[in-house]
């Protein structure tokens, strides 16, 4: 199974950005850890980080004829953006939406997410674990 992989804004600066939150691992630890769990599951995984909203609507497309799932943290792009979670409506995969933290224990605004109606479920709050757990639940929509 091709399962896409996609990071939104500010990903790329995790072991920098509020370690408290996010903890003190790199984002290149996160990829490293993403690609050796997928291995192990048998998964063939493309990650992508962007932070840029077009970049990363471009991508789930991009996922429409070559990818069999999709993994998203979109960030902050999660609490408010419509083309998000219209790109992936429209490649019709089945897509779980990952927060490295629980966004439910967090400031107000992050307690809503738009995207996650346009996916199959969301995980939050389990670190790095949530991408292994999103790629399995992946793997198991898929043997349903």
């Amino acid at each position: 199974m091709k399962i896409y992989v996609i990071n939104g804004p500010n990903l790329n600066f995790l072991g920098i950005r509020e370690p408290s939150v996010y903890g003190s691992d790199s984002y290149e630890e996160l990829c490293s850890y993403i690609n050796s769990e997928a291995k192990k599951l048998n998964a063939e995984i493309e990650i992508f980080q962007s932070n840029i909203e077009g970049e990363i609507v471009d991508f789930i497309q991009k996922a429409h004829k070559n990818a069999d799932g999709i993994v998203i943290n979109s960030g902050a792009y999660t609490h408010y953006s419509i083309a998000i979670f219209d790109a992936v409506k429209s490649v019709n995969l089945p897509t779980v939406e990952v927060h490295l933290s629980n966004i439910y224990k967090r400031e107000e605004f992050r307690h809503k997410s738009v995207v996650a109606p346009a996916c199959i479920g969301q995980i939050s709050g389990f670190g790095f674990l949530g991408y292994k757990l999103a790629i399995e639940a992946l793997l198991n929509h898929k043997n349903k």
